[in-house]
């Protein structure tokens, strides 16, 4: 959550992943290390940057622990491999592309669970985590315990096969589940029972309070006979001395005469005396009362009782003692008390129960306490694995630690060493901890990326996923000093296609370069995408691939079955998704994606597009030398996803030029060349002329096509005419003859109701004040016959867009005359009009890239020119704030606010203009508002 107010209804939001979260974890348990309470061993931790002596050997009989070992169809250097893993302290397991690295894991950790001993398994990512962590279940379901949670995945499961084949036994939630619901089955059987218990007691009691109710009132009802009779000899007795004492009352007389005194002395006497017998005799008839309604009630609680208890006596036979169903009771209370803590302590119960535990490195990190103990630390996919994380890792084991992985696939991501506003004693040490990996720190990978003989690692050598000449281009980029032999077939798993009989295909688009647009151009290749589509709607053709918006298609027979389309930029994936989307009828997700989305998976065809050859530049994917740099690695990878067919799309004397003379990607070039079947561009997209647009069917004109200089202008203007609702060119530059031309051709498109929108450079760009004003006359010109023109600063994109779904695009200004060499692509494509519009959209900006061009107005001129906003008219020698020259934005940074300013833009200060300076390619007018005026 953020403390800053936002206001009631902010317009937008974007929610980032804090991507130091994990470091900062990192580091807070990298700082316990040697108290207490650390769950990491620093010398275990040392084994995985070579240090200290780890104990390496190799265990006589694997098959004490591996179930079927000799019937296991694993080769020997595999089999060696998990041999030593059984018996050693530590082991390095390198394991490139299809050389079975995750069988050969599973098996160590199938051993290492039969040995006695606890294992974490990691990986960097989810994915990598479950698929290691089926096979590992495949290995281990039969054994006791394992519906129970002795296998358990530690985050949340990701890959749907090993959801719906073992989630119920390896997620630690759902087990909780299961067993909370088992002690609930068991909390139900002990209430049930216990009730009967207590029925049974019931009844018991009932027995026993029949006859108590009997004995008592037995025992009152002689009590009231005795009670009544005492009362009734008690009221006679007290009536006869009353009426005694009324009759010596009588005998008494009047108290008069001589002894007056003494009578009424003696009356008062008497009297007394008989009120006493009168009270007496009351009494006694209340108590003659009472005992009679005590008798009565006495009596029918016996009756009561007598009636009562021979059903009850009936229903106590068969019950045991009440003694017995006491202590029966009793004992179900004590465990219905002990299944509800355990059932409190569930999550502890099943964290106890787990022998294999599988998790990604980050969540080891981020957990305080994955199991009670860890014997064996597993940690695959090592190389992109960053060295504190994997130290930190490797230190949680007791007794052994195994790292699997291929140091010439991808690495780490980190950013230090490539962070520009980092000192270089920076990024040297970012180069040294974070961008270096396991192998690479132990000392088993030279300086120049050659691996090194050692006890401690084995090395696997065959491969089964490629064919031997896709192989054969894998050893040549990536494994030069350890080629991988091929354990598989050379025939291709797929049905016969023309397009690709053969193992390795090299289109080469050399010649058919159309400059790319943006502020990055060498991150999209227009040609490509069309080659890329065209390849697909032939592989469609000949049943390879799924059709248009196909029903039902089988497992196995999917587009994503099938095929990969791999592209080092992001800008390129997105261009290729939208136009396979359109081939395809749909978006498929995982058809096409960077290099790094495709780790770990495999695909029967792999499209590999170089995208190089529409900028200055190949670009940063290539810039890297050496089997351990970046471009080997993501090279590898990408050919290396390829089981049957390896299709790659390059402007091949394009990357010659420009490729430097000992890298692996041009030795990736040059085998190609040499062994690959070569395609031209041309084959799939072919060289039209404009008189054969008429003649094409609806299909044969949505296919890409090129067409030579001579022949645009015709193609253009019969696509024009064609038009229904709208056309729109981008036209950076115009020239007096093409803008008459296509005025008079665009005027009768508007006369008839389409809409006309001409998008071209503001004038204030021209290059001088002649061309300023003729510019100017050409807007009107193309204004006055009902065009809409709109300005683009410093755009330079040659396209045009006919109802919103024919894409002409390349290197040919309509509306300029430009040399005889233009080459236009036309590309019937909706999803691509839109991208190449939305494109120039996002490049615009915001003012002109230079000071404008005025001319020059008569002194006597009433009305001056007018002035173009936010620009100045100091001399053009001058820098100020707010002026780009030369690509750079100057700007105005008090001297407070220049580490604010470097931080955010990567401001520059020009000493000789005394100004800051961004790069105004990269940041926008919008994005430096703060220092201009």
């Amino acid at each position: 959550m953020t403390e800053a107010d936002l206001g009631a209804a902010p317009a937008q939001i974007q929610i980032r992943k804090d991507d130091s979260a994990n470091w900062a974890a990192l580091a807070e348990r990298l700082e316990t290390v040697g108290h207490q309470d650390s769950p990491v061993d620093a010398e275990h931790a040392g084994w995985l940057v070579g240090r200290g002596t780890p104990r390496s050997g190799r265990a006589e009989n694997p098959g004490q622990w591996v179930a079927n070992w000799a019937g296991l169809q694993l080769n020997p250097r595999q089999r060696d491999a998990v041999a030593h893993a059984l018996a050693s302290e530590v082991l390095f397991l390198w394991g490139p592309p299809g050389t079975g690295k995750t069988d050969v894991v599973g098996h160590i950790v199938e051993g290492s669970f039969r040995q006695g001993l606890r294992v974490l398994f990691l990986a960097p990512t989810n994915v990598a985590v479950d698929q290691a962590l089926e096979r590992m279940c495949s290995l281990l379901e039969h054994e006791a315990g394992f519906t129970e949670g002795i296998v358990q995945r530690a985050g949340s499961i990701v890959l749907p096969s090993l959801r719906s084949r073992y989630g119920d036994q390896v997620d630690p939630g759902r087990i909780a589940v299961l067993l909370v619901e088992s002690i609930d089955r068991q909390i139900s059987t002990a209430t049930d029972q216990l009730k009967g218990a207590r029925a049974a007691l019931a009844l018991h009691d009932r027995v026993r309070d029949l006859e108590s109710d009997l004995a008592t009132a037995t025992a009152e009802l002689a009590e009231a006979g005795r009670n009544h009779a005492a009362g009734s000899r008690t009221a006679l007795a007290a009536d006869a001395a009353a009426a005694q004492l009324r009759l010596a009352i009588d005998k008494v007389g009047l108290p008069t005469g001589l002894f007056a005194d003494r009578k009424a002395a003696k009356l008062r006497d008497l009297r007394s005396a008989l009120e006493d017998e009168e009270i007496r005799a009351r009494q006694a008839r209340e108590a003659v009362v009472s005992a009679a309604r005590r008798h009565k009630a006495a009596d029918q609680q016996a009756a009561e009782a007598r009636r009562a208890l021979p059903a009850a006596h009936a229903a106590i036979m068969g019950i045991p003692p009440r003694q017995a169903v006491a202590e029966s009771a009793a004992s179900l209370q004590e465990r219905l008390d002990e299944l509800g803590r355990k059932r409190k302590r569930i999550h502890d119960e099943v964290r106890s129960r787990c022998r294999v535990l599988g998790a990604t490195v980050a969540k080891a990190v981020q957990s305080r306490k994955l199991l009670d103990e860890i014997d064996v630390v597993v940690i695959d996919e090592a190389g992109m694995v960053n060295l504190p994380s994997a130290w930190f890792a490797a230190g949680l084991a007791r007794k052994r630690v195994i790292v699997a992985g291929d140091f010439r696939q991808l690495p780490a991501v980190t950013k230090g060493d490539g962070d520009r506003e980092a000192s270089e004693e920076e990024r040297a040490h970012s180069r040294e901890w974070t961008a270096r990996d396991a192998f690479h720190a132990a000392g088993l990978v030279d300086p120049s990326g050659r691996v090194r003989q050692d006890p401690r690692l084995v090395a696997l050598d065959t491969q089964y996923r490629m064919r031997e000449p896709i192989c054969a281009v894998v050893n040549e980029v990536a494994y030069p000093d350890a080629p991988l032999k091929t354990g598989r077939g050379n025939t291709s798993r797929l049905p016969f296609a023309p397009l690709i009989d053969s193992p390795v295909i090299l289109i080469d688009t050399s010649g058919r370069r159309i400059a790319g647009g943006g502020r990055k151009p060498h991150m999209t290749n227009a040609v490509h995408a069309a080659v890329i589509h065209e390849l697909v709607r032939g592989l469609q053709y000949e049943g390879v691939l799924p059709g248009r918006k196909w029903q039902e298609v089988p497992e196995g027979e999917r587009a994503t079955d099938r095929l990969a389309v791999i592209s080092p930029y992001r800008e390129q994936v997105k261009a290729l998704k939208s136009s396979l989307a359109h081939r395809f009828g749909e978006d498929y997700d995982g058809l096409v994606d960077t290099v790094h989305r495709f780790q770990g998976s495999q695909r029967p065809v792999v499209l590999l597009d170089t995208v190089a050859g529409a900028g200055k530049d190949p670009g940063f994917f290539y810039s890297g030398t050496g089997l351990s740099s970046q471009t080997c690695r993501l090279l590898n990878v990408a050919l290396s996803r390829a089981q049957d067919h390896l299709v790659v799309v390059a402007d091949v004397a394009f990357l010659r030029k420009h490729l430097a003379p000992h890298s692996e990607a041009l030795a990736m070039v040059d085998h190609l060349e040499a062994h690959a079947q070569t395609v031209s561009a041309d084959q799939l997209i072919p060289i039209l002329d404009a008189g054969q647009l008429a003649n094409l069917s609806e299909e044969e004109l949505a296919r890409p096509a090129f067409f030579e200089h001579s022949e645009v202008a015709a193609a253009v203007e019969w696509d024009v005419e064609r038009a229904r609702r709208s056309i729109e060119l981008y036209s950076a530059f115009m020239d007096r003859y093409p803008v008459r031309r296509w005025a008079r051709m665009l005027g009768l498109r508007t006369a008839a109701g389409i809409q006309v929108t001409v998008f071209t450079r503001p004038p204030e760009e021209q290059q001088d004040p002649s061309r300023v004003v003729r510019h100017r006359e050409f807007v009107h010109q193309l204004e006055a016959v009902g065009c809409q023109v709109e300005f683009r600063d410093r755009m330079h994109e040659k396209v045009l867009i006919l109802d919103g779904s024919v894409l002409w695009h390349g290197s040919k200004n309509l509306l300029a005359n430009i040399g005889p060499t233009d080459l236009m692509m036309r590309y019937t494509d909706p999803a691509s009009c839109d991208r190449v519009r939305r494109l120039m959209e996002r490049t615009r900006m915001e003012r002109p890239a230079r000071a404008p061009w005025r001319p020059a107005e008569p002194a006597e001129s009433a009305a001056p020119a007018p002035e173009v906003p936010a620009q100045r008219t100091e001399p053009t020698d001058k820098v100020y704030p707010g002026l780009v020259r030369d690509g750079r934005l100057y700007l105005k940074v008090p001297y407070e606010q220049k580490d604010d300013a470097k931080r955010l833009l990567r401001a520059q200060w020009d000493k000789a203009a005394g100004h800051w300076w961004v790069d105004a390619a990269r940041v926008t007018r919008e994005q430096a508002a703060r220092w201009l005026p």
